[in-house]
């Protein structure tokens, strides 16, 4: 494989969906949803086992992949045994992966909240795209109503791109583009002798400023027939649009990739993706810009 074509590889569109298989209960409707995407997309489908190829599990795969209805000349299985997280980030590295499918717990308890889970590691080490299911669905339900991050990074306007990309193909009308305004550091940005009236200006000024980032980010994205809104939240980053997202009833929350590599102390002390991968408030799509 060419693995130039990896630099600077656009977001979006996805040309290749990897999906993890593992052969449990969720395996049947992660595929299809996978599946799904793939058929909306016009994208070939990559099945990854990382594990033992046994004649049982290929008959297994073979019945599922038939009974779904995956085209075996759109589609591929890779066997290969090896540690998950990183056999499954070199076989998408390797094959030029756009998006990577995952099943995700809805919730994780406190020890996976520590230890990590496949999922986790793989959402902040990955180069590509990472779609993590809450509830996958053997007849794939459609989406309508998705909420994008909209805070100021270079990396938000490829992430909104890559949402309203999916809208349009999805046929989603709904598209809620959120700005969390972080209170402590609102706080800290007005002095402890500012009267009401200058602290007053200060948020207005503030939420003025932040409107005008994110007016300028959607002026250059191309909405075509999708109705986009947008939103400032109060809260903090990541717990505020999760906790919008599911008083929302949103089918989708698009994120920006973290911007480093989280340690065990970015662990404890959670940073905004962390609140969102702890208490998953709906499917979870992290974008990968590769800039």
């Amino acid at each position: 494989m060419d693995l130039s074509k990896l630099k600077k590889r656009p977001s979006y569109p996805f040309e290749t969906i990897a999906v993890a298989i593992s052969f449990s209960p969720r395996c049947h409707p992660v595929l299809a949803e996978a599946k799904r995407l793939s058929d909306v997309l016009g994208a070939s489908m990559l099945l990854l086992h990382i594990g033992e190829k046994t004649s049982e599990k290929e008959q297994e795969l073979d019945e599922m992949m038939s009974k779904i209805g995956v085209n075996p000349n759109h589609s591929r299985v890779i066997w290969m045994e090896g540690e998950p997280v990183d056999t499954i980030l070199k076989l998408c590295k390797l094959n030029i992966v756009d998006l990577l499918v995952l099943g995700a717990l809805e919730k994780e308890n406190i020890l996976k909240f520590y230890l990590g889970s496949i999922a986790r590691n793989i959402s902040r080490k990955a180069k590509c795209s990472v779609l993590l299911l809450t509830n996958p669905d053997p007849q794939p339900k459609k989406f309508k109503k998705i909420v994008v991050n909209g805070v100021s990074n270079p990396k938000t306007i490829h992430t909104i791109n890559t949402a309203l990309y999916l809208a349009k193909n999805l046929k989603v009308k709904d598209l809620t583009i959120v700005n969390e305004v972080d209170v402590p550091g609102l706080a800290m940005a007005i002095a402890d002798d500012s009267t009401a009236p200058q602290t007053k200006e200060i948020k207005k000024n503030l939420a003025e400023e932040s409107e005008e980032t994110l007016q300028m980010i959607l002026e250059k994205c191309d909405s075509g027939d999708v109705n986009v809104t947008d939103k400032n939240i109060k809260g903090k980053p990541g717990y505020a649009i999760s906790k919008f997202s599911k008083d929302k009833k949103a089918d989708l929350l698009v994120i920006n990739s973290p911007d480093t590599h989280l340690n065990v102390f970015d662990r404890i002390f959670a940073h905004d993706i962390e609140y969102i991968l702890a208490d998953l408030p709906c499917n979870l799509l992290i974008v990968h810009s590769r800039i």
